[in-house]
């Protein structure tokens, strides 16, 4: 019997057990081209280039995919609006190249239009002035065909802005325009760039923190590395090395005992995520303040306000939102707003950091957004800067610059290798409601699932197909599945409650109670794909519920120093079992 190319493809990129393990054991005794350090949204699209190109790959990542910057963004794949204003073409033309790749083709089952609306306060000289900017930004969408599936912008009076946005306050405008842009899960994005690299053949594992780089003479010959899950350290071996770290790149240059590489600052980015019925609303908000814009985007049955920009030097892997922070959200969001939010209002609040290129200007908001390939050391590249809506190019720079090194490698073409899920997702989504009857759930839990999962929502049904039970919603996250946990183990790669709670699903950020009515119900689906015993289930519960309570504790401290030694109040749960 002919096997289905795309069944075979969808199985090959499943992350579990038995593939963590196999690709360990390949990463102790293989020699590869290229080994990718970091499991953000870089590090997995320069895995992806360079395994589409024939290369052999390794990924490791010391925590979780995208556990830091890649998951904690303003959910945007956008070319960048106020780059417009700074003059920046070249940026804001690349991103937009990108948002139509990832919205017409690349992934059209993750990344949709979301339309926002730009109040304006005078009533001639802004409209003609941020007019002008928007119809630069659908021309150069145009000019480069990626405006397609996006409708271009309009201009609206104070009435018909209102109508679309009722709980805009009267007097805080005197009109708007409106233009799209495009919105994504940022880790589950990531978490799929990844599954895509490994369906080509990449070695991948989390929980793996490199330790070392390794080298002969004056060139960069692999990486040692522990397991945080068992505690074994061993050495991989590359004929060269990218280093996708974001904000930890200075750990590299470190390695290699000189401050040799890219200089990259922190910027604390702060985001609340607060019920759809807390603002009146059918489209986005950008809004203007003295340090940089402040969003109000849709988020499904939420709204997420941000964001903040404020260098940081402090904890990296757990940067901590202050009480500081989050009222100045407030207290810019409820200038325009005719319902103003209450702290009550709050479901959820993230805190991210920018990787950003350092320069002479003290102002985070001003250091620039583009992003630098450095060979510090022979065969070691090392990669920051950028935004996530070019993380393509990123990666693409990076492993031309690795190429380099290689014999005969062919040129990027991840302008056309569609991430898993996304091949055939059209007419998925037009036979939606035949899946639904198939599978006897409704058209919205179909809806639900292939915006998350594309056509591997065929994979989740089968799961509620063998066991009824999985198709019931989770307990205090009725807008997931019990299947979607158990898929998040099974195929996704979950190793922790965390990465489940906070990255496959939202239900960290999205729920009033952090996560902690769903946690014991999360542990035992969890625990039963990964062989956890009950003190195991327990250990993982426990570590949850303090991490909820050190993320409350932080947000309500006067200053990022308190905050940040109260969200260090919980370890991070890798490598704690192991030490």
């Amino acid at each position: 019997m002919r096997r289905d190319p795309a069944v075979s493809r969808f199985t090959a990129s499943r992350l579990g057990a038995e593939q963590r393990a196999r690709d360990l054991r390949r990463m102790r005794t293989e020699t590869f081209d290229v080994v990718v350090i970091g499991g953000g949204v870089t590090g997995a699209g320069s895995a992806l280039d360079a395994a589409s190109r024939g290369l052999s790959v390794a990924l490791v990542e010391a925590r979780d995919f995208a556990a830091g910057t890649s998951s904690r963004s303003s959910k945007l794949i956008h070319g960048g609006l106020r780059y417009l204003e700074q003059l920046n073409f070249g940026l804001v033309r690349e991103a937009l190249e990108e948002r139509g790749r990832l919205l017409t083709r690349l992934a059209p089952h993750l990344v949709r239009p979301v339309p926002f609306l730009i109040p304006l306060t005078h009533r001639v000289w802004e409209r003609g002035y941020i007019g002008a900017g928007v119809l630069l930004y659908d021309v150069l969408g145009s000019i480069f065909g990626t405006a397609r599936g996006l409708p271009r912008h309009r201009h609206l009076g104070k009435r018909a802005a209102r109508r679309l946005f009722p709980d805009l306050r009267s007097d805080a405008l005197v009109g708007a325009i409106q233009y799209y842009d495009g919105q994504v899960d940022d880790a589950r994005h990531t978490l799929t760039v990844a599954r895509t690299a490994v369906s080509l053949g990449a070695a991948v594992a989390t929980s793996t923190r490199v330790l070392d780089v390794l080298t002969d003479v004056r060139e960069v010959v692999g990486v040692r590395v522990r397991d945080l899950e068992s505690g074994e350290e061993f050495d991989i071996r590359a004929k060269t090395v990218i280093a996708a770290t974001g904000v930890w790149s200075d750990d590299i240059s470190e390695m290699l005992g000189s401050r040799r590489g890219l200089r990259v600052r922190a910027s604390k980015g702060v985001h609340l995520v607060v019920p759809r019925s807390a603002i009146d609303g059918d489209s986005g908000l950008i809004l203007r303040t003295e340090k940089s814009v402040l969003f109000v985007i849709p988020w499904g049955g939420h709204w997420i306000v941000g964001t903040t920009d404020t260098d940081w030097d402090l904890d990296r892997a757990h940067p901590a939102a202050s009480s500081v922070d989050i009222d100045y959200i407030l207290e810019h969001v409820n200038h325009v707003l005719e319902r103003p939010l209450t702290h009550g209002d709050i479901e959820g609040v993230y805190a991210g950091l920018r990787p950003l290129l350092s320069g002479e200007d003290d102002s985070t908001s001003k250091l620039s957004r583009e992003h630098a390939v450095v060979e510090p050391m022979l065969g070691l590249m090392l990669i920051a800067g950028g935004k996530y809506t070019t993380y393509r190019v990123m990666a693409k720079d990076a492993v031309d610059v690795a190429a380099r090194r290689l014999r005969h490698v062919p040129p990027s073409r991840t302008e056309e290798v569609v991430l898993i899920g996304g091949d055939g997702y059209e007419a998925a989504w037009s036979s939606r409601a035949t899946i639904a009857r198939r599978h006897g759930v409704s058209v919205g839990v179909v809806e639900h699932l292939l915006e998350r999962y594309g056509t591997l929502t065929t994979e989740v049904l089968g799961l509620v197909d063998d066991d009824p039970a999985l198709g019931r919603p989770l307990v205090g996250a009725p807008e997931y599945l019990r299947a979607e946990v158990v898929y998040a183990a099974l195929a996704e790669g979950a190793l922790h409650l965390d990465d489940v709670l906070t990255r496959r699903t939202r239900i960290s950020i999205e729920t009033p109670h952090r996560g902690l009515e769903s946690v014991a119900e999360v542990a035992e689906l969890v625990g039963g794909v990964l062989g956890w015993d009950d003190e195991t289930r327990a250990y993982e519960v426990e570590h949850y519920r303090s991490r909820v309570d050190a993320e409350r504790e932080s947000q309500r401290m006067p200053d990022d120093q308190t905050a940040d030694a109260a969200r260090l109040g919980a370890a991070d749960v890798r490598g704690l079992t192991s030490a």
